[in-house]
């Protein structure tokens, strides 16, 4: 038997992806921006997945950008945001759990001369508002928060936090990194005040390679890529035809029946969290039911070292993380687990289950079974 729970880094794509992408590299080929008949027919597949997207969020098609995935729509929306706002000033702020794709970008600014305030988050990875109001400044023009945490599920208030930017300083931009939010919840930029929102496909059932930013009706990005003038002259390039009709088609079908698909998850989640607990020596850092996010269950076992755990389950057909895929290759301690609090013995014996459309309990039936007999076996092979 095999068990996929590394879901967080990439999911399988959907039948109904997998069909348009094919049809798009197959048959209906042709580059968008020709004038022909079929490249006009090309085109055709972008402007719908871009009305599919924005249905999904209730948002304006123009207001969708596409992108090559989610690192790209966070650095456009950090660095292009920053430098298209810096006459207004050039503070910015974000958390201390963030994603490589969002850290490293404001680290690239820090550099080219803006100051950056990341906040602490608590033992459940929320940040304080207090704290958020107390940081926001005259001189404040973006405010960066990961919606749903990579590696642990915590879910941010965001909402409440545009709120509080609101009130401090009306003219700076909200960015939430939603890589894993987006398909999971559901996105209502407009009720919830975000002004720039990041997506990627793969996470969501759709292709590699493609992703989108959202961005609000009025907001100035400098832009990153420059050539043809595609996209509004937001993105140049050639668009990829194939990831986008892929996307736009994972996209649709991840929102419909979209209640149902969210409760599936959060039951396979907890299922997870229940039989997991049934071990010795463990600490589960995620939270149970609508406390954290329902795709992401992360997992301390006492006495085993994460990537030593990772390998011996790859042995048996099972396949979790130990950490963020994006960055596996900066291997360190995990900013995320060190910020929520985890135990310093535990820092290195954490992995992550994630789970998608395709998992099931007898899945994780197979992976409890697995860790019964293997991790009392790894834990007297460390004492020795």
């Amino acid at each position: 038997m095999e068990a996929y729970f590394d879901n967080s880094a990439t999911t399988r794509v959907l039948d109904c992806v997998r069909d348009i992408v094919v049809k798009t590299m197959t048959e209906d080929y042709a580059n968008p921006a020709a004038k022909h008949r079929r490249g006009m027919e090309a085109e055709q597949y972008i402007r719908q997945a871009r009305q599919e997207i924005a249905r999904t969020m209730k948002v304006s098609e123009k207001e969708i950008l596409f992108t090559s995935g989610g690192s790209e729509s966070n650095n456009l929306a950090l660095i292009g945001g920053a430098l298209a706002n810096q006459r207004a000033g050039k503070h910015i702020i974000s958390t201390s759990i963030e994603h490589p794709s969002v850290y490293n970008p404001l680290a690239a600014l820090e550099d080219m001369g803006f100051d950056v305030t990341f906040l602490p988050v608590d033992r459940d990875g929320h940040i304080s508002l207090k704290e958020l109001g107390d940081a926001v400044r005259d001189d404040t023009i973006l405010v960066s928060v990961m919606y749903v945490n990579n590696e642990v599920g915590a879910v941010e208030p965001v909402e409440e936090i545009s709120r509080v930017i609101q009130e401090k300083n009306p003219k700076t931009l909200f960015h939430v990194d939603g890589i894993q939010a987006y398909g999971k919840y559901v996105i209502r930029p407009k009720k919830q005040g975000i002004d720039l929102f990041s997506v990627s496909g793969h996470k969501i059932h759709g292709p590699k390679g493609v992703g989108f930013l959202y961005i609000r009706d009025g907001v100035r990005i400098k832009p990153m890529i420059y050539g043809g003038g595609q996209q509004n002259n937001l993105r140049s390039g050639t668009e990829n035809v194939p990831g986008v009709a892929g996307l736009g088609a994972a996209a649709r079908e991840m929102y419909r029946d979209h209640e149902a698909k969210a409760a599936y998850l959060t039951g396979l989640k907890d299922y997870l969290i229940d039989r997991v607990e049934e071990l010795d020596g463990i600490t589960v850092n995620s939270k149970r039911g609508q406390g954290s996010a329902p795709q992401i269950v992360s997992v301390s076992f006492e006495g085993v070292r994460s990537e030593v755990l990772l390998h011996a389950l790859e042995d048996r057909g099972i396949y979790v993380s130990s950490g963020s895929a994006c960055s596996a290759h900066h291997p360190g301690i995990s900013g995320t687990l060190k910020g929520i609090g985890v135990h310093q013995r535990l820092l290195e014996s954490t992995v992550r289950f994630s789970f998608g459309m395709f998992n099931t309990k007898d899945e994780i039936d197979y992976c409890m079974d697995v860790l019964k007999e293997i991790l009392p076996v790894l834990r007297r092979y460390k004492r020795a």
